[in-house]
């Protein structure tokens, strides 16, 4: 199936390696021309070039989504140096921060007020765009009780709400909104590769509750952000697709 994505502009953040990894390579074998960024120069560069290599136009850069200096910067340039913006992925998440006001604030800053400030940045190029759209990263944390009161279960259910409402708001200007929550995933040398390394019984636990018996790639996730992302989804709006295995216990109508 043609997805209708060749030539079209990405930009992702926190995209050089795990989940938001595979969404830029996922992109670029469609034919997406790519915005990336992080933090470490050095994987940006590997990135870059990596990418670059599958035919498709990249621009890099090391950015902080926390600074909005930084983050503007680098939205600026990919929409000179790539003509324009047609897609959306904000991905970068602080991770499982403690529960301390440093914790909240850490994961309010990365993941949810970088998402804000990029969709502030991002939207009069998507409103130019035949197919503009934002695709939002939450997480089945989001949905059930896990792991307690903690500042990502929280603030990933915060960025499901904000997409919800932002569909509502951008499908009168042809912008897209939905949102994608990954159950488990494990990637090499990612957070569940480390629980399984230093306590196995969790790791074991976790896979025995979801009924598929396994967890989740980076590719399965990118596979579902890049239909998403595409002109063969295009009434697609306000969603939330979870993606778990069947992890989280809930029904869903």
């Amino acid at each position: 199936m043609d997805l209708g994505l060749k030539g079209k502009v990405a930009l992702i953040t926190g995209s050089t390696k795990g989940i938001g990894r595979g969404i830029a390579e996922a992109l670029a074998a469609e034919g997406c021309n790519l915005g990336i960024c992080a933090r470490n120069a050095d994987e940006v560069s590997r990135a870059v070039d990596e990418l670059s290599a599958t035919g498709v136009k990249v621009v890099g850069a090391t950015v902080d989504v926390a600074d909005a200096d930084s983050l503007s910067q680098w939205v600026n340039t990919c929409a000179d140096q790539l003509g324009g913006i047609d897609i959306f992925v904000p991905n970068v998440s602080a991770g499982g921060a403690d529960a301390s006001e440093d914790g909240w604030r850490a994961n309010f800053e990365a993941d949810m007020l970088s998402t804000w400030r990029g969709v502030q940045l991002i939207q009069p190029w998507l409103e130019k765009s035949a197919c503009g759209n934002i695709i939002v990263i939450s997480s089945t944390a989001a949905l059930e009780a896990f792991a307690g009161a903690v500042p990502y279960s929280a603030i990933k259910a915060a960025l499901l709400n904000y997409a919800g409402n932002l569909a509502q708001d951008l499908a009168p200007l042809g912008i897209r909104v939905n949102a994608v929550s990954p159950g488990p995933v494990f990637i090499d040398g990612g957070a569940w590769d480390q629980i399984k390394q230093a306590m196995p019984e969790i790791y074991e636990g976790t896979v025995a509750n979801i009924p598929m018996g396994r967890m989740g790639s980076a590719q399965e996730i990118a596979d579902t952000v890049t239909f998403l992302a595409s002109p063969r989804s295009g009434f697609t709006t306000g969603t939330n697709v979870v993606l778990d295995g069947g992890f989280t216990k809930r029904l869903q109508f």
